[in-house]
């Protein structure tokens, strides 16, 4: 069994113990060395029409609670391997579960734990912010935008934000070259990526927010998150510095920069 399958069977025994009900649980591996898993019901929003409940402001808040609950519960544990946290590192909404919540839906539950590895808190912050409100060029309203990315912040409890855009470009940078550079190696999935014209999306959503850096990070630098002297928002305790849909719904994979849907 490859070293990484290990390792998300072990993060996902260690988030069954510790309760985190986000996450399938593992059933034990078949014949052929597969996985098996829990199946988690609800709504999958994979496709670019999605109702707007699944971006609405409660949903990301929700969803930024669910990632702060997955770093405090992998903090200072072996498998955060001296990093702050076990990140997920592919949190999008075509890996979310959603259901009815108090008549809406919101998110509740992760999919796709592959590419789990010890992280940074702001880098799974930053993923989501890029792929939850489809940072590029159709995100038209810069104030909205830095509404909703604080919206996150907030909820997740991030007080250090000085570094969440340049985590949001390094993100995005990787995505491109990864696929790029999987497709230059004639991995099958990166080259249909490309000819789908992936890279030239991930390549103007990087433009666009390299563009508006300054304005965005002004207004996030200028938020102080609510109840709080100048620290966290509604949770506390230690973090790392640091409106439109997803462009194309292509992500950068692992630190090897493997690439795919």
């Amino acid at each position: 069994m490859p070293d990484r399958a290990e390792f998300v069977h072990r993060l996902l025994r260690l988030l069954a113990d510790r309760g985190f009900e986000a996450a399938p649980r593992l059933l034990g591996v078949d014949g052929q060395g597969r996985e098996i898993l829990t199946y988690l019901p609800g709504h999958v929003a994979w496709q670019d029409d999605q109702p707007a409940a699944v971006t609405a402001d409660d949903s990301l808040a929700r969803l930024a609670e669910l990632v702060r609950r997955l770093h405090d519960l992998t903090a200072s544990t072996a498998l955060a391997h001296g990093g702050e946290v076990v990140c997920h590192n592919d949190l999008a909404p075509r890996n979310t579960v959603y259901r009815p919540v108090a008549g809406a839906l919101r998110p509740v539950a992760l999919l796709d734990w592959d590419l789990a590895a010890p992280g940074r808190r702001i880098d799974d912050v930053a993923h989501v912010c890029w792929q939850f409100l489809g940072l590029g060029p159709s995100a038209t309203d810069l104030t909205e935008v830095i509404r909703r990315i604080a919206v996150i912040c907030d909820a997740y409890g991030l007080r250090h934000r000085d570094r969440l855009i340049a985590t949001i470009l390094w993100w995005q940078d990787r995505c491109w070259r990864g696929i790029e550079r999987g497709a230059r190696a004639g991995q099958p999935g990166a080259l249909r990526l490309r000819e789908a014209g992936a890279v030239e999306e991930v390549r103007a959503a990087h433009r666009w927010v390299a563009a508006h850096r300054g304005r965005l990070q002004a207004g996030l630098v200028g938020r102080r998150p609510p109840g709080d002297g100048g620290g966290g928002g509604r949770h506390r305790g230690r973090e790392g510095d640091a409106v439109a849909r997803n462009p194309g719904h292509v992500h950068g994979k692992d630190i090897d920069h493997d690439v795919g849907w």
